[in-house]
C-alpha cells in the first residue's frame, strides 16, 4: 500500500512556529535589515527544525534577486578539484545560496555554451569554474559573459578572476626538501600536459634544479592515476636517480610500487615526494612525504570572490594558499 509522501514545510509553516509574519520569515531568508536579533533567531531556529527549503524561483520573484550560482566542472575524479568543488558547495549552502552544477566531459566551445545558456535560464547570478585544465578557462572566459565569473586556476590571469594555490612555490619547497636531504639526481613524473597544475609543479621543479645547478635529466608524464606511477616505476633506469618528485599522490603510490616490485626500497633506493595529502597518504608504505592543499580555503576564496562581483563589491586578487610540507617516511638521505 503506497504512502504519502512527507508535506514540505512552507513559508507559512516557519511563520506559524516562529510567532511572526510571512513577511518577518523573507526578511530573514533575504538578510534584509529591521529585524530584532531574537526575532531573527526565532525564525532560523524554525527553519531548522522544519528543515524548510526556500523556493530560489519564489524569492527571485519578490527579490529580483534569484540567490543561484552556476557551477562548472570537470568529469574527472582528480582530489584536488572534487574536493574543491565540495568545499564550495558548503560555503554556498552556509550563505543560503543555491548552485546549479554543469559536469563536463567535453571542453570544446559548444558544450560550454550550451551549460552556459541553461545557468542563464536558470537566472544564476554568477559562475564559478572549477577544473585543472588550461582549455576550461580559455573556453568560458572567451564567452563574454555579462555576470561575474570566478575560476580555480594556479596562475593568475589578466582580466579574469582566478583563486587557487601556489603550486610553483611548492613544487620549488619539494625539491629543496629532496636537495636539503643530500639529493642531487631528482626526477620528476609530471602530470597530463593540459593541466595547469602540472605546468606550474613541472616548472617548480627544473627552476629550483637550475637554481643550484643541476641538471633535469628524468623526467615522465602520467595522467594522475597509479597506473601512470607504475609504469613510469617499471621504466626509469634506477640507477641515474637516487629521489622523485611525483606531481600527485596517487601516481606516487604507483610509482612505490613498481619500485619495490623491482627489489629496492623506498626511502633506502629512491626517495619518493607527492602532492595532495590524500587521505590514505599516511597509510601507503611507506607513509608518503607530501604537500597538502587547503581546499576548503580555496572553495571558500572563491565562493567570496564571485559574490562580491555579484554584489558589486571591491574585489581585491586574493593571496594564494600556500601548500603545507608533510614529512613523513617516504624520504631520507641518500646511502
Amino acid at each position: 500500500m503506497a504512502t504519502d509522501s512527507p508535506r514540505q514545510a512552507t513559508i507559512f509553516d516557519v511563520a506559524r512556529l516562529a510567532g511572526v509574519s510571512h513577511q518577518t520569515v523573507s526578511r530573514v531568508l533575504n538578510d534584509l535589515p529591521n529585524v530584532r536579533a531574537a526575532t531573527r533567531a526565532r525564525v532560523e531556529d524554525a527553519i531548522t527544525k522544519l528543515r524548510y527549503v526556500p523556493s530560489p524561483a519564489a524569492r527571485a520573484l519578490v527579490t529580483r534577486r534569484s540567490r543561484t550560482i552556476g557551477l562548472i566542472t570537470t568529469g574527472g575524479a582528480e582530489f584536488g578539484p572534487s574536493s574543491t568543488l565540495l568545499y564550495f558547495n558548503a560555503a554556498a549552502r552556509d550563505a543560503r545560496w543555491s548552485v546549479f552544477t554543469a559536469n563536463m566531459v567535453d571542453w570544446d566551445q559548444n558544450s560550454v555554451r550550451a551549460a552556459i545558456e541553461a545557468f542563464l535560464r536558470q537566472s544564476v547570478e554568477g559562475i564559478a569554474v572549477i577544473s585543472g585544465y588550461e582549455r576550461a578557462a580559455e573556453a568560458v572566459a572567451g564567452m563574454e559573459l555579462t555576470i561575474p565569473l570566478v575560476v580555480l586556476q594556479a596562475t593568475p590571469r589578466l582580466g579574469l578572476d582566478t583563486v587557487g594555490a601556489d603550486q610553483y612555490g611548492a613544487a620549488r619547497a619539494a625539491v629543496k626538501h629532496l636537495l636539503d636531504l643530500g639529493h642531487s639526481a631528482v626526477g620528476h613524473l609530471a602530470g597530463p600536459r593540459d593541466s595547469v597544475d602540472a605546468q606550474e609543479r613541472e616548472r617548480g621543479w627544473r627552476d629550483e634544479l637550475e637554481a643550484h645547478g643541476l641538471a633535469t635529466q628524468l623526467m615522465g608524464v602520467g595522467d594522475w592515476t597509479p597506473a601512470a606511477g607504475h609504469r613510469f616505476g617499471l621504466e626509469f633506469d634506477l640507477g641515474a636517480m637516487t629521489a622523485v618528485f611525483v606531481a600527485n599522490d596517487q601516481m606516487a603510490v604507483g610509482l612505490i610500487a613498481a619500485i619495490t616490485e623491482r627489489g629496492r626500497t623506498v626511502p633506502g633506493d629512491v626517495s619518493v615526494v607527492g602532492f595532495d595529502d590524500i587521505p590514505e597518504a599516511a597509510f601507503f608504505a611507506p607513509p608518503l612525504t607530501t604537500f597538502r592543499q587547503d581546499f576548503q580555503r580555496i572553495g571558500q576564496d572563491m565562493l567570496s570572490t564571485l559574490l562580491a562581483r555579484i554584489n558589486s563589491e571591491t574585489v581585491e586578487a586574493l593571496p594564494q594558499s600556500i601548500p603545507t610540507l608533510i614529512k613523513r617516511a617516504s624520504t631520507q638521505a641518500p646511502r
